[in-house]
């Protein structure tokens, strides 16, 4: 709203400095600090909030070091990143952006699913929360309408630049381009690294392309959720790893919505991904912030509607930006989380068909638990994550070059 406001402003008046939120580094930076100031100022205030009105989480036994005195810590500190996402992104984004209205609206979506199940465990007093199934249909949801805006909506494009040279005295090269509907995405550690899905349709039918492009983002979108779900089991786990990862997705935003840029990387430059820069540093300082009450010991829990939230986020980036296959990379922390316990469940349901006893791959999933039993402070474990986690996005920036 803010940058309607000073273009017009910049237009009628003049006004000094008005024109400076026409950059996106200007407006990324003050999203940051606006999300930064929102968590910190007022966590403080939802948190005696919750712990009024006894919003305290539920702990199941698992003997864990340390995990029932965890007890009674408010939880439903998504509510908080939430506020920190949307305030800022409203006030500095062009807000009539498909992508940035796109994320808006998965962010609210989810975490009004999260919310629900927080609402039903706390309130309800029944600690399996909202049914799994209609958890995933939400999610499946989400990835419908995600992925049938990004397939059908004429304002999601790539732009092909064509240059045509001239030869004077003096040489001028004009720049012709051309903005295609496609869903082309970017294969990591490939020199010719486009892959499009309608690959995957010898039919060249449209609507076979849109149903495998819609299932796959709906995949991504519910492996990705789960995964940060997963992932937020001790303190601040969940919230530094996703900082790290929305950092690394607002420096390819940056990248795609810069015509200079994208064409020195060889990136595909995508018109209007730019604004998405604003949306992802609101998204970092609401995480980074909310690690103020969330690092250990933590005071307050994000539950499900601060993960659930943050997962399709950061799947949802993904795909906008068609990077959803450096996802294995960038997400490394939540994908093996998440895989951590589909082999536990599945080794042990074999082996105690085959022996008649079930066995485990780990003391305990996910993998962070795995560490506790073995009496890693848990502090420990998050640091020594973090810093996986930034390794792996090293890696996945290192994907602009090394093909």
């Amino acid at each position: 709203m803010l940058y309607y406001l000073f273009t017009y402003l910049d237009e009628q008046f003049d006004l000094v400095g008005a024109g400076v939120f026409q950059y996106i580094s200007f407006r990324a930076g003050m999203a940051a600090l606006i999300s930064l100031l929102i968590t910190i100022m007022f966590g403080k205030s939802l948190i005696n909030k919750l712990r009024r009105r006894q919003v305290g989480e539920e702990i199941r036994d698992l003997g864990l070091a340390g995990q029932m005195e965890k007890k009674g810590t408010p939880t439903m500190g998504g509510l908080i990143i939430i506020a920190a996402i949307v305030l800022p992104t409203l006030l500095f984004a062009r807000i009539e952006n498909v992508y940035v209205i796109l994320l808006l609206l998965t962010t609210l979506i989810l975490g009004g699913i999260g919310f629900l199940d927080d609402y039903i465990k706390v309130f309800r007093k029944n600690k399996k929360g909202l049914a799994g199934k209609f958890k995933v249909v939400g999610q499946v949801l989400v990835g419908l309408l995600v992925g049938a805006t990004l397939f059908f909506h004429e304002d999601v494009v790539v732009r092909e630049f064509e240059e045509v040279s001239e030869q004077t005295a003096i040489e001028q090269v004009e720049v012709s381009y051309t903005d295609i509907k496609s869903t082309t995405t970017t294969i990591p550690f490939v020199k010719n690294n486009e892959l499009d899905y309608s690959f995957f349709n010898p039919t060249e039918n449209e609507l076979i392309t849109a149903g495998i492009y819609i299932l796959i983002v709906i995949f991504f979108v519910t492996a990705i959720s789960n995964g940060a779900n997963i992932t937020d089991g001790i303190d601040g786990l969940a919230a530094g790893t996703s900082a790290i990862i929305g950092l690394t997705l607002a420096i390819f935003a940056y990248i795609s919505g810069n015509a200079i840029f994208s064409d020195y990387l060889d990136v595909m430059f995508i018109p209007n991904s730019g604004e998405l820069v604003i949306f992802c540093t609101a998204f970092v300082g609401a995480c980074v912030g909310f690690l103020w009450y969330n690092s250990y010991p933590a005071q307050v829990f994000m539950g499900d509607t601060g993960s659930l939230s943050l997962g399709g986020i950061i799947a949802v980036l993904a795909l906008v930006l068609r990077k959803e296959l450096l996802i294995p990379v960038l997400c490394g922390i939540f994908v093996i989380e998440n895989l951590s316990v589909v082999m536990q469940v599945s080794y042990f349901k074999y082996t105690k068909k085959k022996y008649g006893e079930g066995r485990r791959i780990f003391k305990m999933s996910p993998l962070h638990h795995h560490y506790q039993k073995m009496e890693i402070p848990e502090a420990k474990i998050v640091t020594r994550f973090w810093i996986i986690g930034i390794l792996l996005a090293i890696m996945t920036l290192a994907t602009l070059k090394l093909r």
